[in-house]
C-alpha cells in the first residue's frame, strides 16, 4: 500500500508527496471526506481508494510539534 502526504491545497487539486519524495496533483473531489494539509493518505494498490491514516497523521503531527517546541526552547 502507498503513502502520500497532502502538502497544500491549490485551485481544485491537492499537491500530494509521495515517499519517493515525487508530487501528485489530486482533484479535492477525489480526496476522502475532511482531508487536510498534513493529513497521510494511503492508496489501496489494487482500487486506488484513497483513506486517511488518522494514525500516522497524529504520529507526524506530534512529531512536527515536539520538533517546534523544542526548537523554542533552545532561545
Amino acid at each position: 500500500m502507498k503513502r502520500l502526504i497532502i502538502d497544500r491545497f491549490e485551485g481544485n487539486y491537492a499537491i500530494c508527496e509521495g515517499e519517493n519524495e515525487k508530487f501528485f496533483a489530486i482533484e479535492k473531489a477525489e480526496l476522502p471526506r475532511g482531508a487536510s494539509e498534513g493529513d497521510v493518505l494511503n492508496v489501496d494498490d489494487a482500487e486506488g481508494a484513497l483513506s486517511i491514516n488518522a494514525e500516522e497523521t497524529a504520529r507526524r503531527r506530534s512529531k512536527a510539534k515536539k520538533l517546534q517546541n523544542d526548537l523554542f526552547k533552545g532561545k
